[in-house]
């Protein structure tokens, strides 16, 4: 195939210098503009519509890099940048790819790049946890008490972390299912477009959402707090609903 034509966006001088000379290394890249912002992104597809992949940083000023990607064209694919855990990328409704955490190293990043390739080359992705991977079902097997247990995506209300343990409380079940499995690992395998981390204790189901009421979500007779660090994620999706 072609090589893959890329644009960086980062406010970072020592980032977007790292991420240039990665993709340099890489052979089926090829860097077309390197910008210190959003706004400059955006002169620069002005200029030239051939760019395929960008790495767009989250936090930029004036415009984010989760707000520019919104303005790309749909054929366009993003690998976001961040040095913050807490963004569910493709919960945004954005041609998100993947995500990289800051400080990340070549192979970190090449894994990133080789999932843009399998893309780009039409084949599924063999990146584990990824977007095209999790739409190939709708449900998953947890182990508690000695059994393996369905638990389809529709069906889950939100889950709770206790340290090793997590509690998924669904609408088949009046008690949580207990499973020993950390928060994380649990939120790499559900849908991000589906589900949220808005505490270190808790990820929701989107759809269940029933009201906000100031730093609440309210699912059933339950509130759950929204940490401060997830709230602009939070909010970024419930503007994307708004009418």
């Amino acid at each position: 195939m072609k090589r893959i034509n890329c644009l960086i966006a980062d406010d970072e001088p020592l980032a977007l210098n790292l991420i240039e000379s990665y993709i340099q290394k890489t052979p089926f890249l090829e860097l077309k503009a390197k910008c210190s912002s959003a706004i400059h992104a955006m002169q620069v597809l002005e200029e030239t519509k051939d760019i395929d992949l960008f790495f767009l940083d989250i936090q930029m000023p004036d415009l984010s890099g989760l707000e520019f990607s919104k303005m790309l064209p749909s054929d366009s694919k993003v690998i976001f940048t961040t040095a913050f855990e807490q963004y569910a990328i493709d919960g945004y409704k954005v041609n998100a790819l993947d995500y990289l955490l800051k400080p990340f190293d070549y192979s970190e990043f090449l894994a990133a790049a080789n999932k843009a390739k399998s893309w780009f080359e039409g084949q599924p992705s063999p990146v584990s946890g990824s977007a095209q991977e999790q739409k190939k079902s709708d449900f998953i097997f947890v182990k508690s008490e000695y059994r393996q247990i369905k638990i389809n995506f529709s069906e889950i209300l939100y889950i709770e972390g206790l340290k090793d343990y997590v509690k998924i409380y669904t609408t088949q079940s009046p008690k949580p299912i207990l499973t020993l499995m950390s928060l994380k690992k649990l939120e790499e395998e559900l849908p991000s477009s589906q589900f949220m981390r808005v505490h270190r204790s808790y990820i929701i189901s989107l759809e269940k959402i029933e009201a906000i009421e100031r730093n609440h979500i309210v699912i059933g007779e339950q509130q759950i707090s929204i940490a401060p660090q997830y709230k602009e994620s939070l909010q970024h999706y419930i503007d994307g609903k708004s009418i």
